[in-house]
């Protein structure tokens, strides 16, 4: 799959596609971030790509190649190959699976993984996670009448229509969460509330705009009316985490009633599952305060219907810098911290994650900056913020679970100073 750059709208097209390639972006870009939780092959920020997505063509250094032509990906050193490389697929060895065994006998810290499906957890599972770190429910919105019913979600004028498209979602989302949780049985799972702006999962181009208004029942005008007035200029700053759920309470009472009635359900078949709910983007104690509130309501009153009840945490994203500083107020009420070193790093330098590949070549050659942030966590800057939120987080509470799930992560170099 070749795109100028991913959104969650490409999702179905992801997982299908055996590769992905990306002209923008670059190791913590939407492509490049989902395609290593699928487990796919993916090169990002290939700027020699010129993309023509009405002659579906891609040019690549006076090479023209067509819809349907072969082309091989290395994702290690992201050079690309024209026609077919024979390839293999990674697997768990003998001995690669007896030295994983004996490294978890003296490790420090839990490894576990990014899983969005269950087939991904599965996967992950057997590659000897011992949970999931990030469990990001967007994107389970993007399948069939999944979309269609989160599009009519969006064009609802008020809560009780809100409220009447999310009842469709439900039983989807219980059923993903159940394949989730059966999958990593006995493992936490960390599940994070929807987090991206609206305006991701509505078509922005004419065709697609007039599939949603058929698909819908409603005039295309409407539809173009309502992308227009979902549309910011600052989107990552924007209308969106826990900004999205406090203004829209039922979007965060259906997802809580999914996880836990998914978790409840897995129970009476014998299978344990330990859901931790986890609020994005927090940068003020209160905006934490107002979805918990919303969480244990929900959880309280699905309890009482089922009349059996589980134990779950709810803990909060660091990915704002103010989160970081006032980290032992947020503490006061959540459980667990899970630091978003990608959005972390961005707010902390002001540099765009998706665009910062247009002048970081420059920067590394003239030494401006010693490595990429967004591969190598900046100790100097980022890792006091979470230093200082780790330290003050457990000064209100001791026994904080705090991590990292971004994806600085899996970089060796951040594990030989880790602070959490």
């Amino acid at each position: 799959m070749v795109r100028i750059e991913t959104s969650p709208e490409d999702l179905a097209g992801m997982a299908v596609a055996e590769g992905i390639l990306t002209a923008r972006g670059g190791m913590t870009s939407h492509a490049a971030v989902v395609a290593r939780g699928m487990g796919k092959c993916c090169v990002s920020g290939a700027g020699a790509l010129n993309i023509d997505y009405k002659q579906r063509t891609v040019e690549i250094n006076g090479l023209l190649l067509r819809e349907g032509d072969f082309i091989s990906l290395n994702g290690t050193t992201g050079e690309i190959y024209e026609g077919k490389v024979e390839t293999q697929a990674a697997e768990l060895s003998d001995d690669f699976a007896e030295l994983m065994e004996l490294a978890e006998k003296y490790a420090r810290l839990q490894v576990r993984t990014n899983a969005d499906t269950p087939h991904d957890a599965i996967v992950a599972r057997k590659f000897g996670a011992s949970g999931i770190g990030l469990c990001r429910t967007e994107h389970m919105f993007f399948e069939g009448e999944k979309i269609k019913a989160m599009r009519e979600m969006i064009l609802a004028e008020n809560a009780e229509g809100r409220k009447k498209a999310l009842e469709k979602i439900l039983p989807y989302q219980k059923d993903d969460f159940k394949g989730i949780f059966a999958a990593m049985h006995d493992c936490p799972v960390t599940v994070r509330l929807l987090d991206p702006l609206l305006h991701e999962f509505v078509p922005h181009d004419a065709k697609g705009q007039q599939e949603m208004a058929e698909a819908m029942g409603v005039p295309v005008s409407i539809i173009k009316q309502r992308v227009e007035t979902l549309w910011e200029q600052n989107p990552m700053l924007g209308h969106r985490g826990c900004r999205l759920g406090n203004t829209y309470p039922e979007i965060t009472e259906m997802q809580t009633r999914a996880i836990l009635s998914a978790a409840l359900e897995l129970k009476k078949e014998g299978i344990t599952a330990i859901p931790e709910i986890m609020v994005p983007l927090t940068g003020i104690l209160y905006e934490f305060l107002e979805q918990e509130k919303i969480i244990r309501n929900t959880a309280k009153q699905l309890f009482e219907e089922t009349g059996d009840s589980i134990e779950y945490k709810v803990g909060t994203m660091i990915e704002i810098p103010r989160a970081a500083l006032t980290a032992d107020r947020i503490a006061s009420s959540a459980e667990f911290f899970s630091f978003g070193t990608n959005d972390l790093t961005q707010m902390t330098f002001g540099y765009s994650r998706d665009d910062i590949a247009s002048f970081l070549p420059v920067y590394l050659d003239k030494k401006i900056l010693k490595f990429d942030p967004f591969q190598v966590l900046d100790q100097n800057g980022v890792g006091q913020l979470v230093r200082m939120a780790t330290e003050k987080g457990r000064a209100v509470r001791p026994d904080l679970k705090c991590g990292i799930c971004g994806e600085h992560g899996v970089n060796p170099r951040l594990l030989s100073s880790a602070t959490v």
